[in-house]
């Protein structure tokens, strides 16, 4: 046996060749569990794990459950609490993860030297089920995209699919920080998705994305347990590429980021500093390391403070990115308050012994 060939059987293969962020479901900034989710798409628990709902009665928890296959610490846990039998033709529930083009630019769609890509994961459900896997190409104009059906059992089971090279026109991929690829998983569609032949090459169209899945909120007995997701060019899976905690976290920091992280669990955490423009709002910078993937919008969680003075602070009642300033390496923003301050002083947020006090900073595509 070659040497190549031991590295690879020994999950030694090429590094960075899994395009999937977070495929381990180590990371979940935002919560470790949110329930009665189907009324609004989002993002929710696990970073780069999103999922997508159209007029679905249907609603579910998701959580990060630990409670993965041999080798996998975590996985991504769906289990239905409402169910939806009656479907409308409109109706759509998938789970997804997006890639930036300039990340797919390797695979070489749209040109002669395409290449195949495989998708592979592990995947257990309550009982036996049916969902659809694909790939939809944003950059082309046609969202043009690949199929595939994959069973579910109540064991743990590995499945890898290969999906064809695209040589379709119009579909190549920019060095841009936009949605390139998307993978999805399938599982919730009304007629207006599966009422023809699912497509299992690249297709355009509507009605041949979803044909063959099952219904996820078919009952309030369904879960749906995902894991080890790895997408990588090539025409046959590789061992699922572990990083360490660390490196996944860095990674999902591009898309998202709570300050203070889980890291910096002090009480009065320090998130920022800056200089109070007036007595009640003060312009703060926060550097961001790695950069992320464009400039951020923030939201505020809990009670955040501005301090003033060695023992005077005032409570955050807002914030707004100043655009002029904002940028990728540093969040730079007007963060209103009480007034109890002086123009011009030096001032910093804090938490401000709030445990669930943060600042969410988001770029995800």
């Amino acid at each position: 046996m070659s040497k190549a060939r031991q590295l690879a059987d020994n999950g030694a293969a090429t590094p960075n060749r899994n395009m999937v962020i977070n495929g381990a479901m180590n990371i979940a900034q935002r919560s470790t569990s949110v329930a009665a989710l189907g009324a609004t798409s989002g993002y929710y628990t696990l970073d780069r794990w999103h999922l997508s709902f159209v007029g679905t009665a249907g609603r579910l928890d998701m959580t990060q459950t630990a409670d993965g296959p041999a080798g996998f610490e975590n996985c991504l846990k769906l289990e239905c609490k409402t169910a939806d039998t009656s479907i409308a033709a409109t109706e759509y529930m998938s789970l997804n993860t997006y890639f930036e083009s300039q990340n797919c630019v390797r695979i070489g769609s749209g040109t002669s030297a395409a290449k195949e890509v495989t998708v592979s994961f592990y995947v257990k459900g309550n009982a036996s089920a049916t969902y659809v896997v694909q790939l939809l190409n944003n950059n082309h104009s046609s969202y043009i995209h690949n199929n595939r059906t994959f069973a579910v059992t109540t064991a743990w089971v590995r499945h890898e699919i290969t999906f064809q090279a695209d040589t379709t026109a119009d579909s190549a991929f920019d060095t841009g920080n936009l949605a390139g690829i998307a993978l999805l998983f399938i599982m919730h569609a009304g007629s207006n998705y599966k009422s023809a032949t699912l497509a299992s090459d690249w297709a355009t169209g509507v009605t041949n994305r979803a044909t063959g899945t099952d219904s996820f909120f078919d009952s309030t007995d369904r879960t749906f347990f995902i894991t080890g997701v790895q997408f990588e060019v090539g025409p046959s899976a590789t061992p699922f590429e572990h990083k360490t905690f660390a490196q996944d976290l860095q990674e999902c920091q591009r898309y998202f980021r709570r300050l203070p992280t889980d890291e910096d669990a002090t009480a009065y955490a320090r998130i920022g500093n800056g200089m109070l423009y007036d007595s009640s709002s003060a312009f703060i910078t926060i550097p961001l390391s790695p950069p992320m993937r464009t400039s951020a919008a923030a939201s505020i969680n809990g009670t955040l403070k501005i301090q003033v003075a060695a023992n005077a602070d005032c409570t955050v009642t807002g914030v707004a990115a100043v655009a002029a300033n904002n940028s990728r390496t540093a969040f730079y923003a007007d963060f209103t308050c009480d007034a109890n301050g002086t123009a011009g002083h030096g001032c910093g947020l804090n938490r401000e012994n709030d445990a669930d006090a943060s600042l969410d900073l988001e770029a995800e595509l």
